[in-house]
């Protein structure tokens, strides 16, 4: 249970010292050269500022540099109230109710908001191991939410006719392994190829894959050990084993956070929306995390991820 009067979030010493212990959980080391050698804690007046000295590098640096929180003049106990209160609203909690709580500028919250998602991204395909296996099953299904840049839609013949139809909208594609995490992924306009690349990229093969009919997994449905497929347009949704439940269940949540809470996402910021809804899929209740623990989980992934303020605009 997320308790706002633990000290973390009020004094700065402790927040700091709490993050710490997370960051440096195996031994502190100096973000510019990497080492853990001939590594000391300053007194004095450093010492309030938390600041600490390597002796190969000669550098001075604090446990936020090279990470989010990186030449930031917002307290570190509201930046940690900020990751809690991010980690323990499931559908997600506005940076305008952020502002507000935590006294701060609509501006500022706004910017702290998507360091946070920043910081719950998955690193880079590369650094991530495919999803499902042998004996396991994967669920691929796409959503649209919002309309699409001017860039990406369809030529109309009539500019005034109302938009309508999917292809209209900004396409979403998510994975999820039963029991286990999701991925999800914002490709713009949908196309065959499009939605089979991510599906290729992160799905073992030896995975079983369930979809729905869609014609975007019938090609690459080929490529897995075995393809299933559930028939929603004939009100089939569960045959068996097979069933597209679970990322149902993932949109479900991600469109009420998004209609609900967020309301208006800019185009270029939908895959940051995306990170958050996915960490919080995959350390979720029923996994046996809890509020606490998830914002644990969280900050763990702060480092390496700086962003300034023109890129997240």
């Amino acid at each position: 249970m997320l308790d706002l009067t633990n000290p973390i979030y009020s004094n700065e010493t402790t927040a700091r010292e709490h993050l710490e212990g997370i960051r440096w959980a195996d031994g502190v080391y100096c973000p510019d050269c990497g080492g853990y050698d001939d590594i000391r804690k300053l007194g004095g007046a450093a010492a309030a500022k938390g600041l600490w000295h390597c002796k190969p590098c000669r550098k001075k640096f604090t446990v936020t540099v090279g990470t989010v929180f990186e030449r930031s003049h917002i307290p570190l106990s509201k930046w940690l109230a900020a990751f809690a209160l991010m980690c323990s609203s499931k559908k997600g909690i506005s940076a305008h109710q952020g502002h507000r709580m935590l006294g701060l500028t609509y501006k500022t919250a706004w910017f702290m908001w998507h360091r946070i998602r920043e910081a719950m991204r998955q690193g880079g395909l590369s650094s991530v191991p495919p999803m499902g296996g042998k004996g396991k099953v994967v669920e691929a299904d796409e959503t649209f939410f919002g309309n699409l840049p001017e860039h990406l839609a369809p030529i109309r013949k009539n500019p005034d006719r109302p938009k309508f139809g999917p292809g209209h909208k900004r396409a979403i594609v998510s994975l999820v392994e039963r029991g286990g995490e999701v991925r999800s992924f914002y490709v713009g306009k949908a196309t065959v190829a499009d939605v089979a690349k991510v599906v290729r990229d992160n799905v073992d093969k030896e995975s079983r894959l369930h979809t729905d009919e869609s014609r975007f997994y019938w090609k690459v449905g080929y490529e897995m050990v075995r393809h299933e497929a559930v028939n929603h347009s004939q009100k089939e949704y569960v045959r068996g084993d097979v069933t597209t439940n679970n990322i149902e269940s993932y949109f479900s949540v991600f469109k009420r956070g998004m209609k609900g809470v967020y309301q208006h996402a800019h185009d270029r910021h939908l895959h940051r929306y995306l990170a958050e809804f996915d960490f919080r899929h995959n350390h979720r209740t029923a996994l046996g995390v809890d509020d606490n623990a998830r914002t644990e989980e969280a900050l763990k992934g702060i480092s390496g991820k700086r962003l300034t303020y023109q890129q997240a605009h």
